[in-house]
């Protein structure tokens, strides 16, 4: 059977600061640059997730797009919009919010809660992610495809 690609965009706003507790100050500013700005900074994040199935002969969903809709805005807009990501997001107390870590922390969110994939179709799963850094004022020019692969019945990749 033809499988059928899905995506869901998502947007948030999120500040940071990049730097390595165990590191002098010299060597954060000299790694990291203004990146490593004890006032932080901040960026506009675009999240773009895909899933991938078969169409139910019933519904001619792959994918109930309400349900992915609400497991993004709950597990990944309301945990990180407007936050300081290094301050108030515990995913982050011991590790550097790079883009890196940030796809991966938000890759393992939502691979946890693929359950509610397993509750629509059997064929249906997430199988992408792409997110997309933005700093204010600058056009597309930062993103990050991270590759996953599991077994059959819970393959993913994330692209970011």
């Amino acid at each position: 059977m033809t499988k059928v690609a899905v995506y869901r965009k998502a947007h948030f706003n999120a500040a940071h600061r990049m730097y390595n507790k165990s590191w002098s100050n010299e060597k954060n500013n000299e790694v990291f640059g203004l990146c490593n700005n004890p006032n932080w900074h901040g960026h506009n994040y675009d999240l773009e997730v895909c899933v991938i199935g078969e169409i139910d002969k019933d519904t001619g969903y792959v994918i109930d797009l309400g349900v992915l809709r609400d497991i993004i805005k709950t597990e990944i807009e309301e945990r990180f919009d407007h936050k300081n990501l290094n301050e108030e997001c515990p995913e982050f107390e011991n590790l550097i919010p790079t883009v890196e870590n940030i796809a991966v922390v938000i890759y393992n969110i939502l691979k946890n809660k693929s359950s509610f994939v397993r509750n629509q179709k059997k064929f249906c799963r997430i199988s992408c992610l792409k997110f997309i850094p933005l700093k204010p004022y600058e056009t597309k020019q930062t993103y990050l495809y991270l590759f996953c692969h599991f077994s059959y019945s819970t393959h993913w990749r994330l692209f970011i």
